[in-house]
C-alpha cells in the first residue's frame, strides 16, 4: 500500500512538473485596432499549432491564453488581470500603444514580465520601477520619427503638418516627429488631432491645406490611418504625405484603395522583405516568417503586426530555456517570473523579423536604426523599398 502511494505521490509530482508553461497573450482582434490585432492573434495560433507538434520548449508545453480586448484600453488591463491570475510566467501584447500602458501597472505590481507589441517609447522608457518588467518588439516613433526627417530632408521638404489620433500613439508621434523635424530644419507649420473612431477630419485637413505645406505626416495606424490622406486628397492637397508604420498592413491597402497610392512610410524590414540585399541581417528570418504564415492564412496576408508577434516569441523561447535551469515555475512562480525577466533582458544579437535586438539594463526596445527601419512608397496597390539606412 505504501509502495502503491509513492508511487501516486511521484507521478502526480511529475506531472505538476510538466504543467503547460501558460503565456498571457492579448491583442485587439476586435474594434478600430483589429487590422493589426488579427494578424497578431493569426501568428499565435500558428506558433501554438508548431509548439504542440514539436513538444514545446526544454520539454515543457506551452499553452497561449489569448484574450481579446477589442481595442479598448479598459479591457485590456481587465485580461491582464485575468491573466496575472491564471498564473501565466509572461504577458505579450497588447496590440495599441494606450492600452499597453495600461497594462503595465498590473504586470508590474505582479511581477510578471511582459512584451508590448504596441509603438510607443513611453511603454519602455524609462526603464523606472514599472517599466523593470516592460519590454517590446515594435519600433518607437522616435527611431521611425528619424527615418521620416530623413527621407523629407532628401527629397527637399521645407515646410511640414502633423495630423494624428488624439491618443498616447498619436501625443507620442507629435512630439518626437515634431522635434526631429526642427532639428533638422524643417518648420512645423499645423499640427491637427482627431480621434480613432471619428468619421470627418474636414475641419482639421482644411486648415492644413491654408498653411500649404510641402508635406504632412499623419499619426495614425490601422485602417483608421486612411480618413485624412482621403480627405487631403478630396480637397486637392498635392503634396507629399507620409504615414507611420501603424499602417504597414494589407487592410490600410485594401481601405486605402487609390486614395492611398504614392503614400511614403517606415517600416519594419519585413515589409519588403523580398527586395532586401542578401546582406541584411533579417532578411532570412523575415522570409521564413512569411512563408509560414501565408502557407497556413494566404499569399499577400502577413503583415508587419504578426512579425511583431513573432518576433516576441522569438525573444521569450530561449528566455524561457535558460529561466527553466534557474527556477520551477511549479515550485516557485514568482522566482520563475523573475529569472525569465532577467533572461528577456539578458538577450543580446537576437536576429529577428524587424531587426537585431539587444537589450540592457536601460534599453528595453534594443533595435538598431540601421537594421530596423526602411522607407517605403505605395506604388500600383503594394510595397516598394524606397531606401535604406545602413
Amino acid at each position: 500500500m505504501k509502495r502503491w502511494l509513492v508511487a501516486l505521490l511521484v507521478l502526480g509530482l511529475s506531472a505538476m512538473a510538466q504543467e503547460a508553461l501558460k503565456v498571457g497573450v492579448v491583442v485587439s482582434a476586435t474594434g478600430p485596432a483589429a487590422s493589426l490585432g488579427i494578424p497578431e492573434r493569426n501568428t499565435f495560433l500558428m506558433l501554438q499549432e508548431m509548439l504542440d507538434r514539436t513538444g514545446g520548449v526544454a520539454g515543457r508545453k506551452v499553452q497561449f491564453v489569448i484574450l481579446d480586448d477589442a481595442s479598448d484600453t479598459t479591457q485590456a488591463v481587465r485580461n491582464t488581470r485575468r491573466l496575472v491570475e491564471e498564473g501565466v510566467v509572461a504577458v505579450i501584447g497588447t496590440t495599441t500603444t494606450p492600452a499597453s500602458l495600461g497594462m503595465i501597472p498590473v504586470v508590474a505590481e505582479a511581477k510578471v514580465p511582459m512584451i508590448s507589441l504596441a509603438a510607443s517609447k513611453d511603454i519602455i522608457y524609462p526603464v523606472d520601477a514599472q517599466r523593470h518588467w516592460v519590454f517590446k518588439t515594435p519600433q518607437t516613433e522616435e527611431l521611425m520619427a528619424r527615418a521620416i526627417v530623413a527621407d523629407m530632408v532628401a527629397r527637399g521638404v521645407k515646410t511640414v503638418a502633423y495630423i494624428g489620433f488624439n491618443d498616447a500613439y498619436g501625443e507620442g508621434w507629435a512630439r518626437f516627429f515634431e522635434a526631429e523635424a526642427k532639428a533638422k530644419g524643417l518648420q512645423v507649420v499645423a499640427s491637427e488631432r482627431y480621434a480613432r473612431t471619428d468619421t470627418s477630419v474636414t475641419g482639421q485637413v482644411l486648415r492644413i491645406i491654408a498653411r500649404r505645406p510641402d508635406a504632412v505626416l499623419i499619426g495614425a495606424s490601422g485602417t483608421p490611418a486612411v480618413l485624412p490622406q482621403r480627405t487631403l486628397k478630396e480637397r486637392g492637397y498635392a503634396g507629399l504625405i507620409y504615414q507611420t508604420h501603424g499602417v504597414a498592413n494589407p487592410d490600410f491597402l485594401r481601405v486605402g484603395g487609390k486614395d492611398v497610392e504614392g503614400t511614403f512610410l517606415p517600416a519594419g524590414p519585413i515589409l519588403v522583405a523580398e527586395q532586401l540585399p542578401g546582406t541584411f541581417p533579417s532578411k532570412r528570418v523575415a522570409l521564413d516568417y512569411i512563408q509560414r504564415y501565408e502557407a497556413k492564412y494566404g499569399i499577400g496576408s502577413y503583415s508587419t503586426f504578426g512579425a511583431h508577434a513573432w518576433d516576441a516569441w522569438l525573444i521569450l523561447k530561449p528566455a524561457l530555456e535558460r529561466a527553466l535551469k534557474r527556477a520551477d515555475p511549479a515550485k516557485d512562480l514568482a522566482a520563475f517570473r523573475a529569472a525569465l525577466r532577467d533572461e528577456i533582458e539578458a538577450t543580446r544579437n537576437l536576429v529577428a523579423t524587424h531587426g537585431v535586438f539587444t537589450f540592457s539594463r536601460e534599453d528595453h526596445l534594443g533595435l538598431r536604426f540601421e537594421d530596423a527601419a526602411v522607407m517605403v512608397r505605395v506604388e500600383n496597390g503594394r510595397w516598394k523599398l524606397e531606401r535604406i539606412f545602413r
